[in-house]
Formats: structure tokens, C-alpha cells, sequence
């Protein structure tokens, strides 16, 4: 079984012949809710408890494991990291409104890469709600909308697993998505409903390919053209759809972009049809795709943008068809036609259907000069990414905040293998470091490299607390330029001067990071940042290796 089918097989809700209610003499909600969880594999719980959770953690399970971060916000991260490489849900225990209140800049990420999470946050008791006492989460379903696709407060204790429930199925469901439960922490005792039992024994599937009709429509669009391009998404690397991808560019000897900033990398950078990544810009997007006249989106929104840059929205001529596993990405793109279907069972078929194309091959892209000054006091982003692709393993997972140096690394790091970049979809900062520990706890054989921006790197500093707690070997690159790169580079975009705010000289990330227990590194040279990189590498522990670099 290859990687990818293994990763698509562990996606998959279980079957019916498995579905068998275990025996069991659950009394309490308290047992129900962690033998539903046991049921669906949730037995990794993020967290940072306070008074209204601690009634639903008594009696910890031994088969359960608990990952505790110093914030909420780094508490999400994690999950959603782990979310997004196991490709199954993750489960997430907040503090009341306080505590969903800071993990709600994490949200806005996970909601926009359909990350599936389950989120839950303790309640004040019930008989208490409406005096609104210290730590009440009030309106509690309508405080973390609109980042969840769900939230609810279950209407009794005995509703409190038929809603965990619900939860699962709802946050596996295409497209994936965060999903909020408060719950009230005098329920945890309460009896359970007749035949709650039932409910683990529950599986929804939610895959929906196009019909034939339709699928003999998008092949057909496919022979009429006369230079057709493929962008692919993120949602192609979520759905584990890699080699469907590669095998429908080659078949039809298509061109392939990625989709404007993209959350994952949805074809390989060393393919000879990978053409890089759109801009996010109408006008720019429209310049590179002149001269295609069909425009062929998997897995990606139509389009995501971000800086206002006006022009038209395809070039002259061209058409555009879309494929999507999300409702509203395909209800407000404003141009081409539509499906919504599951994305690996679509370009499956697709693959398989289209016949091998008599076009030209693709033009590859040219590879950037490799950088390498070898002068001391501060690197080049590009240095920093050339010993990357030299020193890191074959299957390296990037997890990319360093949003400045974004489009560097995409010209010069190879990504070969599904599940090999994580960036945050939403733009929220805080993302890095606990995004690297979750994937790492989520793909043990396979190195995680966190490559961080100085600016971001303060959003979730606390996340070192956990890699060197629970011994999770990531290894972070802290790019040190002492200012927001991405902003200076805004400001000049939007033409603005004199901003304040912009520089954040001062920070000894080393400092930090062997106060919270990991180990440190200093480097100003590319051959000493290879040295620190190799030794990181070669051991079982997380390390973070602070790099001096000139801004991008």
C-alpha cells in the first residue's frame, strides 16, 4: 500500500461490518464520552484546563493521552496540526470563554484549511447558567461563530454524548471543519440516556463523486481545449489525491500551478510540470494564465486573494471549471461552472478517463542560482533555504511561518511526498510552532522542520513549554531580521510610510527557548547553520536554531 492510500485508508470512517456496540457498564456521561471517543480513535486530548474542565478529566484514562500547551492558542495549533497530518479528527479541551476567546486566532486558520477539529469547552453548572457567575460561557454556541461549522450546548445532561456525536460525524464530514461543544461541568456525573451505548457504533460517510454525465462533460472540456492549465489546492494534499494529480497532468500533459497561498503542498516542486504558485492578485493571476482557455481548479477556492490588486478576474477567452469540496467555495467564486464532490474521487476517475493528450509538454520553470556568500553577520533567505534542501531528509514536513520568505521557499525547497507543508490558511500568526509539534507527534517517522519568522515566533512562544515536556524532536528555524518582513513588504504595496510597530529588535530566541528546556543555537553563516541543522537532525530532541538573516 503506498503512502497516500494508507493515509486516505486511516481517513475513512469505519465500516458497517465493524460496527459492533462494545459491552460495556457505562453509567455516567463521564464513561460514555470517553468510550465515543475511544471508539473514534479521539484518544490524544489537547489542552489547558481550568476549574469547569477538571470534572471531565478526573479519572484520566491510562489509554488516553493528554498534551498540555501553556496557551489556548497553542493548544489549537497543535491539534490542528495533528489534525490535518492524521487526516482524522482532533480533540480539544478550552476554558470556558476565556479560553476559547484565545484560541480563536488558531481558529480562524483551521476553519479556512478544513481542518477537522473537536472542540470543547467547560460550562458553568447548570442550575447557575442564568446568574451568570464567574467563568459562565454565555451564549456559549454563539461565541466562536463564525469559525466552526457547528456549535452547540446540549440541551440536557443525558444529550451530552448524541452531541460529542454529532461533533465527530460533523467535523469528518466534507468539507472538513472545526466544531464547538460548551458543556456544562455538572453533567459529567449525570446518568446516561437508554441505549447511548448505540451511538458508538454509529459511521457517516460523506463521499460524493460527480456523475457520469458530469464527468464525461469535464473530459470532454478537457479534449476541446486548445492549451488547458491545472491549479490544484490545498484540499488535494488534505484528501491524500497526490498521485491522481500527477497522473492527470501527465496524461494530458498539463501545466500545473498552485492555488494563491496555499495551506499545503498539492504537487510535487521538483515535477517538471510544476509551474509554482499563483500570486494573490486578480491582475497577476490573470497575466500568468494569458493564453489558456481552459482553466481546470481542484481543491482551491476561485481564487484567494489578498493583496487589492484590480484586473480581470480570467484572462479573455478563457473558461474556468472548479472542482471543490466546499459549497460555499463553489457558491461565490465569480466566474466558470462548478462541482462539489470529493476531490480524490474525482480526480481519480478524471485520471483514469481522460485519454493521454497529443500536446506539447509543459516549458519547465527555470531554477533559481543557488546563494552561497560564506560571509559571517547575517544570511540571505536564500542561503537559509539552499542548506535546507541540501541537508534536510528526502520526506522533510515544512511548517512555514516565515510569511516573508514565503515565495523563496517555494522556488527553492523540493517537496516531493503528500503531507509535506503546513502554512496557515488563514493568515493568523501563532501558527509554527504548535502546527510543528502536532504534525510531529502525528508523523513520528518523518522529521518536522519549523521555519519561523522572528515576528511570529512571540505569537506562540509558549509551544517550546510542550516540545521539551512531552521530548517532540522538531526542529525550529527562527529567522532573526529584527522586523515583520511581510508588513514592510505591505507597506510598500499600499504605498504607506512612516508606520510604526514594524521592528522587534532585541529578542534572544535562544534565551527563550533553553528557559522553557529546549536546546539552542545561535548561526550567522551558512556553513554553521548546515552544522547545527545536520546535528538537530541526527538526534531525538527538539532543537531550535536562531539564524541571523538580512530581510527578504
Amino acid at each position: 500500500m503506498t503512502p497516500a492510500s494508507t493515509a486516505a485508508a486511516a481517513a475513512m470512517p469505519p465500516s458497517f461490518s465493524d460496527s459492533k456496540p462494545r459491552a460495556s457498564m457505562m453509567t455516567t456521561v463521564h464513561a460514555a464520552t470517553y468510550e465515543l471517543l475511544r471508539r473514534h480513535g479521539l484518544t490524544t486530548i489537547f489542552g489547558n484546563p481550568g476549574s469547569n474542565e477538571l470534572p471531565f478529566l478526573k479519572d484520566f484514562p491510562s489509554d488516553f493521552r493528554y498534551v498540555l500547551g501553556l496557551h489556548e492558542g497553542v493548544v489549537l495549533g497543535m491539534a490542528d496540526g495533528f489534525a490535518q497530518a492524521t487526516r482524522r479528527p482532533a480533540f480539544v479541551n478550552l476554558h470556558a470563554a476565556a479560553g476559547t476567546g484565545n484560541a480563536m486566532g488558531a481558529m480562524t486558520n483551521a476553519i479556512a484549511s478544513h481542518s477537522p477539529l473537536v472542540i470543547t469547552a467547560g460550562q458553568q453548572v447548570r442550575g447557575m447558567i442564568g446568574l451568570e457567575p464567574m467563568l459562565t460561557n454565555v451564549d456559549a454556541s454563539l461565541l466562536p461563530r463564525p469559525l466552526v461549522k457547528w456549535s452547540y450546548e446540549p440541551a440536557s445532561p443525558q444529550d451530552v454524548p448524541r452531541a460529542l456525536s454529532q461533533a465527530i460525524h460533523l467535523a469528518s464530514l466534507p468539507p472538513n471543519g472545526p466544531v464547538y461543544l460548551s458543556i456544562p461541568y455538572d453533567d459529567w456525573d449525570a446518568p446516561v440516556a437508554p441505549q447511548s451505548e448505540l451511538l458508538a457504533a454509529r459511521s457517516v460517510g460523506g463521499a460524493t463523486v460527480p456523475t457520469r454525465q458530469a464527468l464525461d462533460e469535464m473530459v470532454g472540456q478537457l479534449a476541446r481545449a486548445r492549451n488547458p492549465v491545472l491549479v490544484l489546492g490545498s484540499d488535494v494534499d488534505a484528501a491524500a489525491a497526490q498521485h491522481a494529480a500527477i497522473l492527470l497532468a501527465e496524461k494530458q500533459c498539463l501545466p500545473v500551478w498552485i492555488a494563491p497561498s496555499p495551506a499545503r503542498c498539492p504537487f510535487p516542486t521538483t515535477h517538471p510540470h510544476f509551474q509554482g504558485v499563483l500570486p494573490a492578485g486578480m491582475a497577476s493571476i490573470s497575466r500568468l494564465l494569458e493564453g489558456h482557455d481552459l482553466i481546470l481548479v481542484m481543491g482551491a477556492p476561485v481564487f484567494r486573494y489578498h493583496q487589492y490588486e484590480p484586473g480581470r478576474l480570467v484572462p479573455e477567452g478563457a473558461n474556468i471549471l472548479h472542482v471543490t469540496c466546499d459549497p460555499q467555495e463553489a457558491a461565490r467564486a465569480p466566474a466558470g461552472s462548478a462541482i462539489v464532490a470529493d476531490i480524490r474521487g474525482t480526480l481519480e476517475l478524471l485520471a483514469d478517463a481522460v485519454p493521454v493528450a497529443e500536446r506539447a509538454l509543459p516549458r519547465a520553470r527555470p531554477l533559481p542560482r543557488r546563494e552561497h556568500r560564506g560571509r559571517p553577520g547575517a544570511l540571505l533567505p536564500q542561503e537559509v533555504f539552499d542548506v535546507l534542501a541540501d541537508t534536510a531528509p528526502a520526506d522533510a514536513i515544512y511548517v512555514n511561518e516565515s510569511t516573508s520568505t514565503t515565495n523563496i521557499l517555494w522556488e527553492r525547497l523540493p517537496m516531493r511526498e503528500p503531507g509535506s507543508y503546513y502554512f496557515p490558511a488563514a493568515g493568523g500568526l501563532g501558527f509554527g510552532i504548535p502546527v510543528a509539534l502536532g504534525v510531529q507527534l502525528a508523523c513520528p517517522d518523518r522529521r518536522v522542520i519549523g521555519v519561523i519568522g522572528d515576528g511570529s515566533a512571540n505569537f506562540s512562544i509558549t509551544g517550546l513549554w510542550t516540545a521539551a515536556q512531552h521530548g517532540i524532536p522538531a526542529v525550529f528555524v527562527i529567522l532573526n531580521n529584527g522586523t515583520y518582513g511581510a508588513l514592510r513588504w505591505f507597506a510598500d504595496v499600499l504605498n504607506v510610510k512612516e508606520v510604526p510597530g514594524l521592528d522587534v529588535p532585541g529578542i534572544d530566541f535562544c534565551a527563550l527557548a533553553q528557559g522553557y528546556g529546549v536546546r539552542a543555537t545561535r548561526v550567522d553563516t551558512a556553513r554553521d547553520f548546515q552544522r547545527a541543522l545536520t546535528h538537530a537532525l541526527a538526534g531525538q530532541e527538539p532543537v531550535l536554531i536562531e539564524v541571523l538573516t538580512h530581510a527578504s
